[in-house]
């Protein structure tokens, strides 16, 4: 199935990709029928998949994950200085955080092998629609912008994410209140009050995580990534090299130890609502809630992204598309003769309605 070759060129270096049987060009993953299919003539060729991922028990991690090692090129970015992997044979052509051109290869190591991945099953030319539908309900957005919306500025990244799993148990106490009313004094003086209620409550609550999505790289929020979520579980497959062809993936650099802590902290958050949601209650004077994890287990997942990175005005713009679901988020500029058109049409109105209620009044 694969011809495999050495290329080596000035500042970068090419190895090991799968060339097409009829015509020898490069073939990558294609979301639309899931194979590796050739750009050049079309020629399609599947690949050995599994849907079997398994859960790693999370002590095992601290030292232990493996390695890409020698499956990938590391590849950096001199403008903003973001760090993406290729499979070995891919060449990055350009930054998908900030659009330059600055990229070059060096001898970073690239970190952990991920164990898990959600394959793009968005196609690019259905990330782009989506984008430009977005863009034109955006109604202070320049006409500049939502015309310059092409598909070779639009770049596949795997963002590196680990998913956490947990059996919780919590104790815990708190002070919960309820306002109440009544009426007070005679006369003049009759008058009602809100006074409230306090009762302590306390007991133990059972719980069960599952997949908490950390994200794994600091340059890119956690914010950002939950605005696009959820990506669809029944897609998650056994990482492959070939659902890497085509595409970069952005490098770890959190430590899962760091990301765990940050897992907790989420589940922290839902435990305590859920929790709370056990009572009636209107005001919280404390909760306190002590948690256990038991059974954690682990997955190193990539996840696929479509990233739109912009200039307009000396400024930087970025619009992200999930690659699995489509879903999408993203900042545009801000005309502001939009903006201008908008609040004199509002006083217009405004002033319009004034006029027709005092004549006919």
């Amino acid at each position: 199935m694969e011809d495999r070759e050495f290329i080596e060129k000035e500042n970068q270096t090419e190895t090991v990709t799968v060339k097409c049987e009829s015509c020898g060009a490069n073939m990558t993953f294609d979301p639309e029928t899931q194979m590796l299919k050739c750009p050049h003539c079309g020629t399609v060729t599947d690949f050995e998949k599994s849907s079997k991922v398994q859960e790693l028990d999370i002590l095992s991690a601290f030292g232990n994950a493996e390695t890409w090692k020698d499956e990938s090129s590391v590849y950096r970015c001199e403008n903003c200085g973001a760090v993406v992997v290729l499979m070995q044979g891919e060449t990055a052509t350009g930054c998908p955080y900030c659009g330059t051109s600055h990229v070059v290869k060096t001898t970073e190591m690239a970190g952990l092998k991920p164990n898990a991945v959600f394959p793009f099953t968005v196609t690019k030319q259905t990330a782009l629609e989506k984008a430009k539908v977005w863009a034109k309900s955006k109604l202070f957005a320049p006409s500049k912008f939502k015309k310059n919306l092409h598909e070779e500025n639009f770049r596949g990244v795997y963002q590196p994410c680990f998913t956490f799993d947990s059996r919780t148990q919590s104790v815990y106490r708190a002070r919960l209140g309820t306002r109440h009313t009544r009426t007070v004094g005679s006369g003049k003086n009759r008058r009602t009050e809100t006074y409230i209620v306090w009762r302590t409550v306390s007991g133990v609550y059972d719980d069960f995580f599952d997949d908490v999505m950390i994200n794994a790289d600091t340059a890119y929020s956690q914010k950002t990534l939950n605005k696009i979520l959820p990506f669809d579980i029944n897609t998650a497959k056994v990482y492959d090299s070939e659902y890497m062809t085509g595409f970069m993936a952005k490098r770890s650099d959190r430590k899962i130890e760091d990301c765990w802590s940050d897992a907790k902290a989420s589940m922290d958050a839902i435990i305590q609502r859920r929790i709370l949601s056990r009572y009636h209650y209107h005001v919280v004077d404390y909760i306190n809630v002590s948690t256990s994890h038991s059974s954690v287990t682990y997955k190193y997942v990539l996840l696929p992204i479509y990233l739109l990175n912009y200039r307009y005005n000396k400024k930087n713009y970025s619009v992200h598309v999930n690659g699995n679901t489509a879903k999408i988020t993203g900042k545009t500029p801000v005309s502001p003769w939009r903006v201008l058109f908008a609040v004199g049409l509002s006083l217009g109105i405004i002033v319009l309605l004034g006029l027709l209620f005092y004549f006919f009044s």
